[in-house]
Order: structure tokens, then sequence, then C-alpha cells
């Protein structure tokens, strides 16, 4: 099927060459059993991707089954997927079927896969190198025709890299990669799924398309788009519904905008610089901002040692004479507020000296500390191991977590009892 009868049947907007591409390795690969990990923002449209390459497949007779991995529980996340036998656990009154069992010859579309416990990795990692499967408190092994279709929309390597993921997950699951473009990488298409979803918009309430001048074309298209065609279409309605002009301003379309996030600045409107050079020029500040953070903290931490130690300075006057350059060792000279006489005539006092001392400097130096939780949480097990010698049921009596938990935490953390 060409890329156009794809669109068609599947409703999706766009001409940009990065969603054509998507789009044509979509229906390349519908035909083989091959697992496809599909990456993406969070409201690209990643799950109509795994409805195009079932639906194209072989198995488009067979059950097609969407799961996030996200929204069910840590707890029963395996027995969501695998089943579980009777009795294998509290609550478990009957044996269940899990999703591997009942889509047996279909597709299942794991999405959010990112979000999967490390023990439920291996599990699937079993299904998709030999087909097997194991329902929790059973030990009989049980055979299923699957084929896998993950998507995420994190940077799964650097998750590897954490030991959040499995290495040989990643690489099974990434047999072909399909990448949906962002928003705000495919400008050009804008405008048009605006318009597409205000034509059905209008035609589901019954009213009149709204339509944009030029100005608020233009600030639809600069708008960075964070919730991407999801957020788009939940403007379109809004602006269909509550907008009693027909033609919308950018000063309308922007009290609909909502404010930029805190992880991202705001992108200037202009026909010549791209959002990519932004990006990189946002990436260039922030490690400029985080260098220079750290460069005054370890001349906070010297000095505070010098004023501490006097016999530093006489080993290291080269540090000294650089102070005195800066003006940190000279005194603190305070600007008298400026007055006024009876007369009018304006009085200025001279400025005064103002000696700081010891307690104003350490009331003022920081020293960063580590503000990692996981490097908190490490330490806190490690604490907590030392204070009970050892055992692990006290120590997680005295964390407040269930002993199972501190167990996985300590090969999570890879911690030496």
């Amino acid at each position: 099927m060409d890329i156009q009868s794809i669109k068609n049947r599947f409703g999706i907007i766009g001409n940009s060459p990065a969603l054509n591409y998507a789009l044509q390795v979509a229906s390349q690969v519908s035909n083989t059993d091959l697992t496809v990990l599909i990456n993406g923002e969070s409201g690209v449209g990643k799950e109509v991707f795994s409805q195009i390459i079932h639906s194209l497949s072989a198995r488009k007779h067979n059950p097609f089954i969407a799961v996030n991995c996200g929204a069910i529980p840590e707890g029963t996340i395996d027995s969501e997927l695998f089943g579980h036998e009777k009795g294998s656990f509290t609550g478990a009154v009957d044996a269940r079927k899990g999703y591997f069992e009942t889509v047996n010859g279909g597709t299942i579309f794991l999405d959010e896969i990112g979000e999967l416990p490390l023990g439920t990795q291996a599990r699937l990692l079993r299904v998709l190198e030999t087909g097997e499967f194991i329902r929790v408190g059973s030990s009989k092994t049980q055979k299923t025709d699957v084929r896998v279709i993950a998507a995420t929309n994190k940077d799964l390597l650097q998750q590897v890299q954490s030991g959040k993921f499995r290495e040989d997950l990643y690489y099974r699951l990434s047999t072909v990669p399909i990448r949906v473009p962002a928003l705000h990488d495919r400008p050009e298409d804008i405008h048009l799924l605006f318009r597409k979803f205000a034509a059905d918009f209008a035609n589901k309430y019954k009213t009149a398309s709204v339509q944009l001048d030029d100005e608020a074309k233009q600030l639809l298209i600069n708008y960075p788009w964070p919730g991407n065609v999801r957020e788009l279409k939940n403007i379109a309605e809004q602006i269909s519904v509550l907008s009693q002009d027909k033609l919308i301003t950018a000063k309308v379309l922007g009290k609909f905008l909502q404010p930029y996030s805190n992880n991202r600045l705001p992108v200037l409107a202009s026909n010549n610089v791209s959002s990519h050079e932004f990006a990189n020029e946002r990436e260039i500040l922030y490690k400029l901002f985080f260098d220079m953070k750290k460069d005054v903290t370890e001349l906070k931490r010297m000095f505070l040692d010098v004023v501490q130690n006097p016999a530093l300075a006489q080993q290291n006057p080269a540090f000294i004479n650089e102070l005195k350059q800066t003006d940190m060792l000279q005194p603190v000279m305070m600007q008298q507020p400026v007055l006024q006489n009876q007369a009018g005539n304006t009085i200025t006092q001279p400025a005064v000296p103002v000696t700081i001392g010891m307690s104003d400097i350490q009331e003022h130096v920081e020293v960063d500390e580590s503000l990692n939780i996981i490097d908190k949480e490490k330490e806190l097990i490690i604490k907590a191991l030392k204070k009970h010698k050892g055992k692990r049921k006290d120590a997680a009596l005295d964390l407040g977590i269930s002993e199972r938990t501190l167990y996985r935490k300590l090969k999570e953390y890879d911690i030496e009892e």
C-alpha cells in the first residue's frame, strides 16, 4: 500500500519528509514478524503506527491489544501480561490468562515500555527469544505466537546506561526502530492539522469552522507544542466551542495556548532560524550556567578555607593575589541613602566601610552536596544494614519498606551486605 493510501485510511494529515519516512518503514515492516520499537514524544500518535503495522500484516484478522505498561502497578504487571494460577498470591481466587495467552496469533502493543520493572523485562525477553512464558505461580512452560510492538517516549539507551532497562532487551526490541517526528519538527503540517480538527469539530457541534488570520497562523507554528498532536487537537476543540468569532486573531489564540513549561525556553518567531538551532543554543546556555555555578562554588570553598586557616595564605600567595584583584578581600563599602534637607538640597552621606566577620562568611558560603534521590536512598539502605548488623528484616522495618522491596533495592544498587 502506498503512503497516501495509508494516510487516507488512518486519517493521517501531513506531508513532512520525516512523517512520510516513518510511514514507509511501518508499511515495509508490516508483512514481517519483526519486533518494532516506536520512539517519539508524548502525543505524536505512536499507537496509530502500531495499528497501521497490525492492519497491514498477515495477523490483521487476529486479536490486537494495546497495553499501557506505565498504568499497571508493578505488583500486578506480571499477572496481566503472563497470567497467574489460583492461589499464587493474595487475591488470586481463580486462575487467569494473561495477554500473551489471549492474544496468541495476534499483535500486542506495549506502550511506555520503559516503565516495565526489571523482573518483567526478563520475562518479556524470554517470550521474544523463545516464544515461551510461565504463568505466575506455575512451573509449566507455555508457548505463544505473538508479535510485539513496543513504544516509548524515553531514551532507552540512557536508561540502559543507568541500569533501569536491560541492554539485551533493548536490542531485541529495536530490531526495526521507527521514529515518529514531534510536531515542532514538522511545522509545515501544523496548520493543516488545525484546519482538519477545526472542520471535524465544526461538523460535530454543528457550527461554522474557525479560521486563523496570518498572525495567528504564525503564532500557531512558532508555539513549541510539548503535547504534540494531542495538544493541538484539544486546542482546536476549545476554540471551536468557546470562541464567539470564527476568524481567530493572534490575541484570541494566545488565550488558549498554555504557558511554556519550566524545561522549555520561549521560541522566538523567525522565518530564518529553525527550532533545532534554538534547542542547541539552550543546551549550550544550560551547560554554561552549570559550569559557572560550579566555579563559583569552588571559589567560595577555597575562600572559606583561607579565612579559617591563615596558614594557607602563606602557602598559596598567588591565590590571595587573585582574591584581592576580585575585591573579595577588600572592605565592603555600603552606600548610605540619599537625603534632602529642608531647603530641598540633596545630601549624600559618605560611603562607610563594613567589616564582614566569620559568621557572615559561613552564613553565605554554601557548599553543594548531592541531592540525587538514588544516592540518598542507597546511603540510607547501607546505614540501616550497618545499624542492624546485616539483618534484612530489621533494616527493612527501620526503613519503612518490605523485606522483598529491600532485597530488590540491594540487587538494583549492587549493595554488598
